[in-house]
């Protein structure tokens, strides 16, 4: 199914043409209204007329979250406050939040492209869908909810937490689709067990997922608690929200909605260009944003573009899922360690469940890592013998994997950080 098939499917080098016309409008414009770019520029000697190709960009400079947050709240609007209509925020929880603004324009735009995110995800107007993110400042919430009203489908704004009433809504209401986080996903599939439900009572048919990494085990574990079809979809509050890119149902990659964002993987070290397959990070420029256009914005997102044709049409280049981010990757005892690599090794240990968190504290020089692991009711219930193996089977098997050796304790699910429907991954006591 297509939302727009005529821009989905769009050839190549028509794409192409359309990009690089868009992305000299927007320089024009950053260099026309945003100090921070003309300045930018004026340091690099460009001016927006040189880039006469694509392949130019790469002489454009980086924008990163910091450059955001040194222009707190407004420098880098390129319009005037009266014509932004909407504000969103980060949380800020890691120094000062970023904040983005949206013209009308722009709020057409994003829900026009979340529409086709959700469609291709194989949702129609003939769904009631729950938005289980956490309304407010972030952006997945209403970016969700103004795409599936896009496509007609009925939206319950159900935001985050409160579980049991989740439930309670997807029965009464008979929500088909469900938007929320992998791991709130796995949590609701958990609580419907406990609470004695069968899937059989909800309706639901679609899942669509983002906002965190998870891996294609966690995908199969979803679909098994929740009796959908789950799908990936990304988005970026500095650079739009979701709608940036999603799964097909083919779900072999994610398909980006190129003729509104220009895509680059580089190395993060070198910042040099990957080649297709290889793992970089996700640099997009937005090249039809009228508020808070972005130039060359570093994600931080670790990901593999992938090659070849995706039997549903569309001509956008895709993605792998997130594989991780930069800053979460930790270096514990000079080896990387990036959270991802503990759920594929505890999706593979029958009696865990894939909810973990890494603690990393420092004692005198050397390092110390403990990964908590949420253990299933039953392994509470075994003997201290059979707990210790199961703790020494994970430790064996991580110490494979990572190359050191981390401290294993077993914990209840609900003892582990979430953060706004997130699973908080990792807590580094480390004074760096």
């Amino acid at each position: 199914m297509y939302w727009e098939p005529d821009k989905e499917c769009m050839d190549r080098e028509e794409l192409e043409q359309l990009q690089l016309e868009r992305l000299q409008s927007t320089l024009n414009r950053v260099c026309a209204h945003v100090p921070f770019y003309r300045r930018k520029f004026d340091e690099l000697g460009i001016a927006p007329e040189d880039v006469q190709s694509l392949s130019d960009a790469a002489r454009l400079p980086f924008t990163m979250k910091s450059d955001l947050r040194d222009n707190y709240p407004y420098g880098m609007f390129a319009v005037p406050l009266r014509e932004v209509v909407r504000v969103h925020a980060s949380s800020g929880t890691t120094g000062m939040a970023t904040v983005v603004g949206y013209t009308r324009n722009d709020l057409k735009n994003w829900s026009n492209l979340v529409a086709r995110i959700i469609t291709m995800a194989g949702v129609t107007k003939d769904d009631v869908i729950q938005v289980s993110f956490g309304y407010g400042m972030f952006t997945g919430a209403l970016g969700l909810h103004y795409g599936a009203e896009r496509v007609g489908a009925s939206v319950i704004p159900a935001s985050s937490g409160n579980t049991a009433r989740q439930i309670q809504f997807m029965r009464d209401f008979k929500s088909t689709a469900l938007v929320a986080t992998p791991s709130y996903a796995l949590l609701l599939g958990d609580t419907l067990r406990e609470m004695g439900i069968p899937v059989s009572a909800l309706s639901l048919k679609w899942g669509l997922f983002g906002s965190e990494p998870w891996s294609e085990a966690m995908r199969k574990e979803i679909e098994s608690k929740l009796g959908i079809v789950a799908t990936d979809n990304y988005g970026l509050s500095e650079v739009m929200g979701p709608g940036i890119s999603g799964e097909c149902l083919e779900r072999n990659g994610l398909h980006f909605n190129e003729d509104h964002f220009l895509v680059e993987v580089v190395d993060p070290e070198t910042l040099a260009p990957v080649p297709d397959g290889e793992v970089g990070e996700l640099v997009l420029t937005s090249l039809t944003k009228e508020a808070f256009p972005v130039i060359r914005y570093r994600t931080r997102d670790l990901v593999r573009m992938l090659s070849g044709e995706c039997p549903c049409g569309r001509t956008g280049r895709r993605m792998s899922r997130v594989l991780g981010r930069t800053d979460d990757m930790l270096i514990i005892r000079g080896v990387n360690v990036y959270p991802l690599q503990i759920e594929h090794v505890l999706m593979e240990i029958e009696g865990t469940e894939p909810y973990y968190q890494i603690v990393v504290d420092r004692k005198g020089a050397m390092d110390e890592a403990t990964v908590l692991v949420a253990a299933g009711e039953s392994i509470f219930f075994d003997t201290m013998r059979k707990q210790k193996e199961m703790v020494d089977r994970i430790r064996a098997k991580l110490r494979q994997e990572l190359g050191i050796t981390v401290e294993v304790k077993l914990v209840e699910r609900k003892s582990l950080q979430q953060f706004e429907g997130k699973a908080k991954r990792v807590v580094d006591n480390r004074k760096l």
